[in-house]
């Protein structure tokens, strides 16, 4: 195995990376590994009418996008890619088109593990949900010889769901009432996973730092998560200090013990 471990994540919005994962990007980065993300949109339609006059998709591209490379610089990324996909849009994005991007993106990086969101997509989001399957399938595409795109074939070693266990969960709920969305006339709600379900459980409280400035950083989105920002610290580390995942396939280790390292099997 070579020395230098590599981490992929694969989200659809700037401040999915913060909220979602931050603490573990911050510390498989501090760790030296290196920590790359692709991000399927620039957040175009992520506008609150508080903050005044909507400054259209292009105009909250950039500030979103620039509030996204502030994120990456606090959690340590290494790099930010982009898909180029309207923020809302990713379910009706072509297969092969964003197929084909992601996997030019692995077969550049060359990643040991892929990370993005599980099929409910947390609260049943659409782009979540899309991206997390754009993202399997690019996967086995990536490993395919016969697969016509740039770089040669890379094997992905470890993929995992990101997930919120029920304790996360009910701290949302407790700080800013819940998430949900109304789609095709449905409420979607927060989904938390039992404990048996989840099958890697990081211990990241002494990153939370990183994850309220990175948080900052998303200025535009504030708003939306302004509990958050006011919250004492140990109420963010119920948040954000652990990390909990589910390993959909693994070609290094097996077996029901709870893993404590993304990158078990590897090093």
């Amino acid at each position: 195995m070579a020395d230098l471990l590599k981490l992929l994540a694969v989200f659809p919005h700037p401040d999915d990376e913060t909220l979602g994962m931050g603490s573990t990007l911050a510390r498989y980065a501090a760790e030296g590994v290196e920590v790359s993300l692709v991000c399927a949109t620039r957040g175009e339609r992520g506008w609150f009418d508080s903050e005044g006059p909507n400054p259209g998709l292009e105009g909250l591209a950039r500030i979103r996008e620039a509030e996204l490379r502030c994120a990456a610089e606090c959690l340590g990324l290494h790099e930010v890619s982009f898909l180029d996909y309207i923020d809302g849009e990713v379910d009706r994005a072509d297969p092969a088109e964003i197929i084909g991007r992601l996997v030019s993106h692995i077969r550049r990086i060359r990643p040991h593990v892929v990370v993005t969101f599980a099929p409910d997509g947390a609260y049943g989001h659409p782009d979540h949900i899309a991206l997390s399957q754009f993202t399997s399938g690019a996967l086995v595409c990536a490993a395919d010889r016969s697969f016509a795109n740039a770089g040669p074939p890379q094997r992905v070693s470890k993929f995992y769901y990101m997930v919120d266990s029920l304790d996360v969960v009910n701290a949302v709920q407790e700080a800013l009432g819940g998430l949900s969305m109304d789609v095709d006339g449905m409420t979607r709600h927060h989904i938390g996973w039992e404990d048996w379900q989840i099958t890697t459980r990081l211990d990241n409280h002494q990153y939370v730092d990183k994850v309220q400035k990175a948080m900052l950083c998303h200025k535009s989105q504030l708003p939306g998560y302004r509990p958050l920002v006011e919250a004492p610290f140990p109420e963010l580390a119920r948040l954000f200090g652990m990390g909990c995942f589910y390993r959909a396939f693994s070609l290094v280790n097996a077996g029901r013990t709870i893993e404590t390292d993304l990158f078990e099997g590897l090093r």
